[in-house]
């Protein structure tokens, strides 16, 4: 997480700070061998050098960046649980609820997806 420290310092929310905390610590507790990084000034996590999941703030929401494949294969559950989303992201509103279980369901797909993938985005 200490990566990812001055990424959250700068949230002037103190609820969208706590929220943005609370989501990269359980990644990162849910999946320790995912390398936690900043990139493109936004956190990020990575595994065997290739993206699998990313986060951004934003004033209404906190981004979810699945890569379009992890959002095309997850749409219906995207919509289901209360998202809204586009072909590269999952806004969730700061006052909805985080589906902790719908993340890590996008995180497994990615890695597994992505097992034999050899550069950082899909092709």
């Amino acid at each position: 997480m200490e990566v990812f420290t001055e990424y959250i310092a700068q949230i002037d929310n103190p609820q969208h700070r706590a929220r943005t905390e609370e989501v990269l610590a359980w990644v990162t507790k849910t999946f320790p061998n995912l390398k936690p990084k900043i990139a493109w000034k936004q956190p990020m996590f990575t595994d065997h050098d290739t993206f699998i999941i990313g986060f951004s703030v934003s004033k209404h929401h906190l981004a979810v960046a699945p890569e379009e494949a992890g959002i095309n294969h997850f749409s219906d559950d995207i919509v289901q649980a209360g998202y809204d989303h586009t072909k590269g992201l999952v806004r969730i509103k700061w006052d909805s609820p985080v589906d902790f279980s719908l993340l890590e369901k996008m995180i497994e797909f990615n890695m597994l997806d992505k097992a034999d993938c050899s550069t950082f985005w899909r092709k």
